[in-house]
């Protein structure tokens, strides 16, 4: 499934064709024919469109020619009916950026980008440099509400394992530990992939959206220690 949108009226709207987009979302079911037309008209390598089907696809960016990929990991809940598995695990959202476009490629659903697609509807267009920091917003607010949620379920069960003494507690206190483990894992690439981006200013920020910039910095950092 494709969206785009573009601006007009200095508001963002959805469109039924590609024509002036700017920000074009791809959502799963995910098929390779759409990869190939927007391989094709964008002029965007086939590569980066599929790499956010790869769920161990690490944080990153890459440049091709005119064409830049920026990987970023974000958290999502965990479908699996494996009762040993962990709660949430986290997953790539691929957002590639040509002269004049945007393109998000999600394998899953998630948090993120639908906050970021509700928050369009309430305010001016932005910049494609603010566009990217906006998405690392949200996605820092995904890693800390989940943080949140799950210390909240970890007291509970600790608790429960005090009075009660029961397997049951022990294993899901199990799944918890394995959802830290991918929080820490992505918020660490995540924080090392902003800061290279800051560093080699690789989107050519202006003063503003490198203050912005900063600022997401030191919040992954804070959400990573609070994993930690």
């Amino acid at each position: 499934m494709i969206q785009y949108f573009k601006n007009t009226e200095r508001q963002t709207i959805a469109i039924d064709k590609p024509d002036n987009a700017v920000w074009v979302n791809v959502l799963p079911p995910l098929k390779q024919e759409e990869f190939t037309e927007l391989s094709g008209s964008m002029n965007i390598p086939i590569d980066f469109l599929k790499d956010s089907l790869d769920i161990d696809e690490r944080s990153r960016y890459e440049i091709d020619d005119h064409v830049k990929l920026i990987v970023i990991k974000t958290p999502t809940e965990n479908n699996s009916f494996n009762l040993s598995d962990s709660f949430y695990i986290t997953i790539p959202i691929c957002i590639i950026l040509t002269n004049n476009q945007i393109v998000t490629v999600n394998s899953f659903e998630n948090e993120a980008i639908k906050k970021f697609l509700n928050s369009l509807q309430h305010r001016n267009p932005d910049s494609m440099n603010m566009m990217v920091l906006k998405i690392f917003e949200k996605i820092i607010s995904n890693f800390q509400d989940y943080l949140k949620e799950i210390n909240t379920r970890r007291n509970s069960l600790e608790q429960k394992l005090y009075d009660s003494n029961r397997n049951e507690e022990l294993l899901q206190l199990m799944r918890i530990q394995k959802s830290f483990v991918y929080f820490i894992t992505a918020l660490r690439s995540n924080e090392l992939l902003m800061m290279k981006i800051n560093r080699t200013n690789l989107l050519k920020l202006n003063d503003d959206e490198k203050d912005f910039l900063e600022d997401l910095i030191v919040e992954t950092s804070q959400a990573l220690e609070m994993a930690n």
